[in-house]
């Protein structure tokens, strides 16, 4: 027996999560059918509504907003000599909760992987070196993920920059291999920013 159209569809439409297989998809769907109200679902449908007309990237740094500038870049108080670079705006969440940097950010978007087809022009590098051509701007921390592709990123941004006058460094203190920045705790993402080097 085949499922009706629209179960499929929202089997399929759950598997567009990142690490939600079908069987996942299958239990998601099968859930929210047998236990979902119409005022669960219309709520669910607002919020929907709510990210598309509400969320929006910052046209500076590139982290989620529901502003044209985010708070971070807004914020006169911010060392604005620094720029931590990360793969993703939960990236920024994370090390925000630490309190401990007190710089500026910059948002990638991803990371460069061939095998995925994401290519340095598909991430938001071309807008950071537009940003390093501020004078204010004496020091880039490359904080991606200590993963293969997250390393392809920071050694390109590195050669990018490496004839500039700009201090170059790399998150590596506290973060194990292969680690992501947006599971760790706050100590070991304290002594990742306290021990990075230049490269």
């Amino acid at each position: 027996m085949e499922y009706p159209e629209a179960l499929n569809a929202l089997i399929e439409a759950f598997m567009r999560y990142p690490g939600v297989g079908r069987k996942t998809a299958e239990r998601f769907a099968f859930y929210t059918i047998n236990h979902f109200k119409d005022e669960d679902i219309t709520a669910f449908q607002d919020i929907f509504k709510r990210i598309q007309n509400e969320i929006r990237f910052c046209s500076i740094c590139g982290q989620i907003t529901d502003q044209n500038t985010c708070n971070i870049c807004q914020d006169a108080n911010r060392d604005r000599s620094k720029i931590l670079v990360v793969e993703e705006s939960k990236d920024v969440i994370v090390i925000e909760k630490t309190k401990t940097y007190q710089g500026l950010y910059h948002v990638l978007d991803g990371v460069i992987s061939p095998s995925n087809g994401i290519g340095p022009e598909d991430l938001r590098i071309r807008s950071l070196l537009e940003r390093l051509k501020d004078e204010n701007i004496e020091e880039v921390i490359l904080a991606t993920n200590l993963s293969d592709e997250g390393e392809t990123t920071a050694l390109y941004i590195q050669r990018l920059l490496q004839d500039t006058d700009l201090l170059i460094t790399r998150i590596a203190y506290g973060m194990p291999a292969g680690g992501n920045i947006s599971y760790a705790d706050e100590i070991t993402l304290n002594k990742a920013l306290e021990g990075r080097k230049k490269i």
